[in-house]
């Protein structure tokens, strides 16, 4: 399948301050992030949201061994998600950095050893009795579930959980491991820390249920602060790479093999994988790299010869078979150089938790299957490490094609590829603080990142406070994922994103909010996607006799204003999604961007009575006013045809009203 037509690429980069903040230690050896864990240490339910790679790992043990020297808590248990990730809590000499105690986990309840494999369940029982001395053990999640099984809630009494990866935890009832947590919490005196490096999971269901939620105390660490505070790193990449055919004839454009890279190779049975099986695509990958000379038999790693001479070492996390698997694991878990491993070829394995310092490069092929899996894929090579300078990440996606039977299916693809990337750009830059000429200067945050916005509605409720602080991200994630706004990318106006539809989904997602809150955290989320990452520029023709610093500009639409004269009227008349399109129509070629337009055009965009109401009370006033007529079905501006639809259905509404006829909340405008 030799398939070379053409190759787009479009990329950000971020570049970081290296303050070596988030990296020094005080006088116990705790970095900034695992300090702040620590100061709640009491707290029987601590949830901690932090990036990959800022210590989360050493900060659950900061807070275990406390527990057992002085909080009655007579043992710990460690879970992870798979086993690769027990590495991170293998036996660490925390005593010598300035810690009373060190960290020890006795080989035989380490159960994320590979070379132990054997009745798991059973060690597991048997370190929770009284007469077990050892007092930490380390587990999968599924291990912990098996076993919890089979024991009583009076065993589990005074113990410590520490539950790595958090995310995989869910509301739904069938989550097994969401049930075991509910039970820890209602049944039993466990103490519980829960660590995540993303809260956002891609089925849609929520972490935890409202009510268990709030018993959390949680503690946060932003992904900026983390990448600005690294001493080695200073830049990082976030590029999407497009392609037509199929991806093994595009790879070589983006594998650099002198950089330490990730390969994710497509899951099963997904579209991007072609008519290659996983077998077949590792081979191929393999050859791509160059010849291969040998496979060492203890550990299955390969070395390949590539075409300038230099000898590789290839890590192939694919293959299902269990012996290899478990000799490639552990190798993996082994490493202690830089030149151990050069190129890691992966499926499913080596995302969440997977410690490898020296990656630069994380190539992921074809869509996600959620935003929680690329933050952590991102987390793989943002790890902080003596001479990586750079890291990157690249997703390798197949552009939608004008002659595809399923094109609707590959621009969805698209689209969820690029929404994806939007976020991640959000989360890793900077943040403002926006201020509403009201609120009082509490001294707190930087004043160089600071925003007054005129006609900014304040926060009024302690819940709106804690959204826009702490859930962000979080919100920003089920904004992006949200049917509305993929299709609003291309075509739709500004007013309508931003007054109709950001302040629907917000209200889907936070149906405990006030019609005022729901309007104030809106208007939040709209400054931050229309903000966030932004530069701020003097003006260098500003009068410097009247202001000794000069006027400060940002760039908002390809304007430059002055951050005195910003207004929420100027915020809300600038498409926040401007990115996504810009991607769209400058790196994709005219006869793919018509296909994504047509298909997005040709979706019946479902609306409810409370949205027609919106558009008319708002986009509607302002377009009548300029045009002094109705809005057509036939225009071809999308967004006069939605005000035709809203008008459309408002007008349905009244009549099947006054008939007294019930009348759907929910109808497609064009049925």
């Amino acid at each position: 399948m030799e398939i070379r037509e053409n190759y787009n690429q479009d990329q950000t980069v971020i570049t970081y301050e290296q303050t070596g903040r988030s990296t020094n230690t005080n006088e116990l050896g705790m970095r900034e992030m695992q300090a702040r864990v620590y100061e709640r240490r009491a707290e029987q339910y601590l949830l901690v949201k932090a990036p990959p790679a800022s210590g989360k790992s050493r900060a659950m043990m900061f807070v275990a061994l406390d527990k057992l020297a002085h909080q009655g808590i007579r043992k710990v248990i460690v879970a992870v998600p798979e086993k690769s990730i027990g590495r991170s809590f293998k036996p660490t000499a925390l005593k010598k950095s300035g810690f009373f105690a060190d960290w020890e986990v006795p080989t035989y309840f380490n159960l994320c050893d590979t070379e132990n494999e054997k009745e798991k369940v059973k060690r597991f029982k048997e370190f929770v009795e009284p007469y077990t001395k050892a007092q930490t053990l380390v587990c999968t999640h599924a291990t912990l579930r098996f076993a919890l099984k089979e024991l009583t809630d009076e065993k589990l009494n005074n113990l410590f959980f520490g539950i790595d990866e958090f995310h995989h935890t869910s509301a739904d009832a069938d989550n097994g491991l969401g049930e075991l947590v509910r039970r820890l919490m209602n049944q039993t005196n466990a103490h519980i820390l829960a660590m995540t490096g993303s809260y956002f999971r891609g089925d849609g269901t929520p972490v935890l249920r409202l009510e268990d939620e709030t018993r959390f105390v949680p503690v946060q660490f932003n992904y900026y602060d983390q990448l600005n505070g690294y001493r080695y790193l200073k830049t990082l990449q976030l590029g999407y790479h497009f392609y037509k055919g199929h991806y093994l004839s595009a790879l070589d454009k983006v594998l650099d093999t002198r950089q330490k890279t990730l390969i994710h190779i497509p899951v099963t049975n997904a579209k991007a994988a072609g008519a290659y099986d996983k077998f077949e695509q590792v081979k191929q990958i393999i050859d791509l790299i160059g010849s291969k000379v040998d496979e060492n038999y203890d550990t299955n790693i390969v070395t390949v010869k590539t075409k300038d001479g230099r000898m590789l070492k290839v890590a192939d996390l694919v293959n299902p078979d269990n012996d290899h698997r478990n000799h490639v694991q552990g190798y993996l878990q082994r490493m202690k150089s830089r030149d151990d491993v050069d190129i890691i070829i992966a499926m499913g394995m080596a995302k969440e938790g997977f410690d490898w310092e020296w990656c630069e490069h994380c190539l992921t092929i074809g869509v996600r299957g959620s935003l929680t899996e690329i933050v952590q894929i991102i987390g793989r090579c943002t790890r902080d490490s003596e001479g990586k300078e750079h890291a990157q990440f690249t997703n390798l996606i197949a552009a939608p094609d004008e002659t595809q039977d399923d094109v609707v299916v590959a621009v969805n693809d698209m689209l969820k590829a690029i929404t994806a990337s939007l976020l991640m750009e959000q989360v890793m830059a900077p943040k403002w603080n926006f201020k509403t000429s009201r609120d009082e200067d509490d001294g707190q945050g930087d004043p160089k990142r600071t925003m007054v916005v005129e006609g900014l509605k304040p926060l009024g409720t302690e819940r709106a406070r804690q959204i826009v602080e702490e859930q962000m991200d979080d919100l920003k994630a089920g904004i992006l994922q949200h049917p509305l706004i993929r299709e609003a990318i291309e075509g739709v106006a500004p007013e309508i994103i931003n007054k109709v539809y950001i302040p629907k989904i917000v209200e889907e997602l936070h149906p405990e909010l006030e019609e005022e809150e729901v309007d104030a955290v809106s208007q939040r989320v709209v400054l931050d996607f229309v903000l966030k990452g932004k530069g701020i520029e003097p003006d260098y023709k500003s009068d410097s006799t009247e202001n000794h610093e000069g006027s400060r500009l940002v760039k908002i639409a390809n304007t430059f204003i002055n951050i005195d004269d910003l207004s929420i009227n100027l915020i809300e008349s600038v498409n926040p999604f401007q990115r996504a399109y810009e991607i769209m129509s400058n790196e994709i070629d005219a006869p793919v961007l018509k296909v994504i337009q047509d298909a997005i055009a040709d979706k019946k965009i479902n609306m409810t009575i409370d949205e027609a109401k919106k558009i008319y009370l708002t986009v509607f006033q302002t377009w009548r006013k300029e045009h002094g007529d109705h809005p057509s079905l036939q225009d071809p501006d999308p967004t006069v045809r939605r005000m035709a639809e809203a008008i459309r259905i408002l007008k349905n509404y009244k009549i099947r009203r006054d008939m007294g006829l019930d009348y759907p909340m929910r109808i497609s405008p064009l049925s």
